[in-house]
């Protein structure tokens, strides 16, 4: 969408429009009330200011979006697109990947009791495994600031992939 039209969106639309990009209420209205941007990389700024302020219960609300590393996210929505399209360099077709994936989303899973989440896009399955395998030694504090910093990169460049499609 071309930054313009987006400024001049209503709240309602604008709202709509967000939501795929992270679902958590402060952020989507923290950009709303900033309008109108200047341009795309204003709207960028002001969009990491507001996630700078997550709460670790806005993350764990947000994570609920979001699939599994390796899994597909179901459905034609907004956001299921945006995910298909992070994970699509995940190689589906690599057995041994997808079962050392799924064996170290459980154990992550179990020890942190949330998804595992990570910026999948400009990765590979492969680069993807070794981050999760790195940060399943992490303690929980410093793996909820990893989340967070997560959640960001991708609500980030899901918002400037809206911004940018003319």
């Amino acid at each position: 969408m071309e930054l313009q039209r987006f400024n001049r969106l209503s709240a309602a639309e604008a709202e709509r429009l967000l939501r795929p990009c992270v679902d958590i209420d402060s952020w989507i209205a923290a950009l709303i009330a900033a309008r109108p941007f200047s341009g795309v990389d204003a709207a960028l700024a002001a969009a990491r200011q507001a996630a700078l302020r997550w709460r670790p219960d806005d993350v764990a609300r947000a994570l609920a979006a979001h699939p599994r590393i390796g899994e597909r996210a179901q459905g034609q929505g907004a956001e299921a697109q945006f995910s298909r399209r992070e994970q699509s360099a995940v190689d589906g077709k690599d057995a041994a990947l997808q079962q050392a994936l799924l064996a170290g989303n459980r154990r992550y899973e179990e020890k942190f009791e949330r998804v595992f989440l990570i910026r999948a896009a400009g990765r590979d399955g492969q680069a993807i495994l070794r981050e999760l395998e790195r940060r399943l030694h992490n303690d929980a504090p410093q793996e909820q600031r990893e989340t967070a910093e997560q959640l960001r990169e991708i609500t980030l460049l899901r918002l400037k992939e809206l911004l940018s499609d003319e």
